[in-house]
């Protein structure tokens, strides 16, 4: 059942049938930091991971003159539908979220797996609200906290969760390791 988000926005909780939607957004995420990189693994790890326990939403652009929702009036979601602001059943926003323990407390805790907005629907509010109703999900259920992930150059996630309260934690580093092989001896 869908529900306003924004005015002109109704969210609407997500299935695991939506799997391919949920890959073609994440593609999409990762193609825009990182055009180069191909990501057919994506599809794994939404394999993997999407279950009823990680929860996705999905933003679509609320018609005009729309009284009922989608759902209400027996219409269904094309699952494949392209990623075009212009296609009525192709959402404009997703928000997956999993699970964490933090390895401080032992607390299990909301992760959120991907924010995603669609270029042409960024800076009307969708990824703010979408936090907002992210936090309200997980005080309900308990949670102490919640989790994230986002690159460093990723300038405008960075400024909304740091003025949404967010603070770093941790870092996650890496190391680029091409000059080396496994079995080589270092010595």
């Amino acid at each position: 059942m869908s529900e306003q988000l924004l005015p002109g926005y109704l969210i609407r909780r997500g299935s695991t049938l939506e799997r391919s939607l949920l890959v073609k957004f994440m593609q999409r995420t990762y193609q825009e930091r990182f055009p180069q990189q191909d990501f057919a693994h994506l599809a794994r790890t939404v394999e993997q991971y999407l279950s009823q326990d990680t929860p996705l939403w999905w933003v679509d652009v609320k018609e005009a003159g729309e009284t009922r929702s989608r759902e209400q009036r027996g219409e269904t979601y094309k699952t494949c539908a392209p990623l075009s602001p212009s296609s009525p059943s192709s959402p404009v926003a997703c928000l997956w979220v999993g699970n964490a323990i933090d390895q401080v407390s032992g607390d299990r805790h909301a992760h959120i797996f991907l924010l995603y907005v669609v270029p042409e629907h960024r800076r009307k509010g969708i990824g703010k609200a979408l936090m907002q109703h992210v936090e309200k999900w997980a005080i309900q259920r308990g949670d102490k906290q919640i989790g994230l992930q986002v690159f460093e150059s990723n300038q405008p996630a960075l400024n909304l969760y740091y003025q949404l309260g967010y603070q770093t934690q941790s870092l996650w580093m890496l190391k680029e390791l091409s000059g080396y092989f496994v079995g080589d001896s270092h010595e």
